[in-house]
């Protein structure tokens, strides 16, 4: 079939199948597997290579961040530290502009921080968050779509499962990586808090907007009758231990105590210490619930990564690169419209890929014309990883979507709806993470 269409290339064949795959539902890993052995045998090389490459590919320090960050956040859920962390911030942020709309946007991020995986955070955080923006006022779909965002942005704030991905990859400083997320990140989430005013709210039948004292209502027990100093200090106080995760995790790998692969581990510790010891939620069953949850989710990361391993591998032997890159470089001598050409293409294939998929496929590309063009790869990364996390809600195939419309019940059509204002204004950030570069490097450049 492929000679009839003049396709001699094997890794072009091979890209071909991997999408014919997807189109016919096989699950990523599977497609990225069968792909590229479908290249390697179309190559002439052995299929008993298939076991050492992948071997090779997963068998790196820095990937056991990935299932040590997954299990750390999975740990701070079922032992109840996100639970107490989430109080604080609906206590603290309850009576800023926006309501709980600006409370849900901090949760999200924060809980994004800690977990590193944006479908996790709407199934862990989104049934309460959009149950308090209802009681707010709030649309129940717009409220999906708030979550749904900010979730999708868990894999630009720091510690990111995403940037450990790309540092591994491009072969870049994961601690530079982390340094260089923090402000784009925090900006992003000051992009979805001033969608909020434009969003329309019901009217309370106090006169005011939402529900009668919603924000209060939602406080939880013990903080709701009591003086809002009180409860303030009161839910600090609760919340403490679960919210120095982020202060131990990266004041230790800034101040070089640890590295962001050692830090995973060093979570994980913290979340057991934390539960067993100050909060003296630990048991046998939330252990094993946590053990259990977290090696799923880490088995579906690590499998991809196990058969793109594979397909990276084709990639190099038939020199996809140096042919896609070339080609990508002659479009244009100027580096903006080569560069609005890799985000495009990230954004497209973010909209039917999930992004440790993309990476694999896309970065051996895009990584010889970012060091062509003389693009700092720190910069690059961050703007990936946005660019990436746009794609998570980005329909037809936005994981985030689906997830969120499980736990609200509505159609992805709905969610969809719902995210779309968030979606324009994720758009204008990204543009705004590619313009002004400084704007990731501006740490990363005080703290050499």
């Amino acid at each position: 079939m492929f000679e009839l269409l003049g396709i001699s290339s094997a890794g072009t064949q091979m890209i071909i199948v991997f999408f014919l795959l997807l189109a016919l539902r096989v699950p990523v890993a599977f497609a990225l597997g069968l792909s590229a052995l479908y290249a390697m045998w179309i190559i002439g090389f052995g299929l008993e290579l298939a076991g050492d490459l992948i071997a090779t590919g997963i068998t790196k320090f820095s990937l056991l961040a990935i299932p040590f960050f997954i299990l750390a956040g999975t740990l701070m859920g079922s032992l109840g530290i996100a639970e107490r962390m989430i109080r604080f911030f609906r206590v603290a942020v309850g009576d800023l502009p926006g309501g709980m709309g600006t409370v849900g946007t901090i949760v999200c991020l924060f809980w994004g921080a800690v977990s590193g995986s944006g479908p996790a955070s709407v199934a862990a955080i989104g049934p309460m968050i959009i149950k308090g923006m209802e009681e707010d006022g709030y649309d129940r779909a717009f409220a999906a779509g708030l979550v749904v965002t900010g979730a999708a942005f868990s894999i630009v704030i720091p510690p990111s499962i995403g940037l450990v991905i790309y540092g591994v990859i491009a072969e870049t400083s994961i601690s530079q990586l982390f340094i260089a997320a923090i402000i784009p990140g925090i900006f992003m989430a000051l992009i979805m808090v001033l969608v909020l005013p434009f969003a329309p709210r019901r009217i309370g039948t106090d006169g005011g907007v939402g529900t009668s004292n919603a924000l209060h209502a939602l406080s939880p027990h013990p903080y709701a009758d009591v003086p809002r100093r009180v409860a303030l200090w009161q839910s600090f106080r609760d919340s403490f231990w679960g919210l120095m995760t982020p202060v131990v995790i990266l004041g230790g790998i800034y101040s070089g105590i640890f590295t962001p692969t050692e830090a995973a581990i060093v979570a994980t510790v913290y979340a057991l210490a934390v539960g067993a010891f100050a909060y003296r939620t630990l048991n046998a069953k939330a252990l094993f619930d946590a053990l259990g949850d977290a090696a799923a989710s880490s088995a579906v990361v690590m499998l991809i990564v196990a058969y793109a391993s594979l397909f990276g591998w084709v990639v190099t032997v038939d020199d996809l690169v140096g042919s896609y890159s070339s080609a990508l470089l002659g479009l244009s001598e100027n580096g903006w419209v080569i560069l609005m050409v890799v985000m495009v293409i990230l954004l497209i294939a973010g909209m039917f890929m999930d992004p440790v998929t993309v990476m694999f496929i896309a970065l051996p590309i895009f990584l010889p014309v970012a060091r062509e063009m003389g693009w700092d790869p720190v910069w690059f990364g961050v703007l990936v990883m946005v660019n990436l996390a746009i794609g998570l809600i980005t329909p037809p195939v936005g994981i985030n979507l689906y997830v969120a419309a499980n736990v609200t019940k509505l159609s992805i059509e709905q969610v969809a709806r719902g995210t779309m204002p968030f979606l324009l204004a994720s758009l204008v950030g990204l543009i705004v993470v590619a313009t002004v570069p400084q704007m990731s490097l501006i740490l990363v450049e005080w703290l050499r």
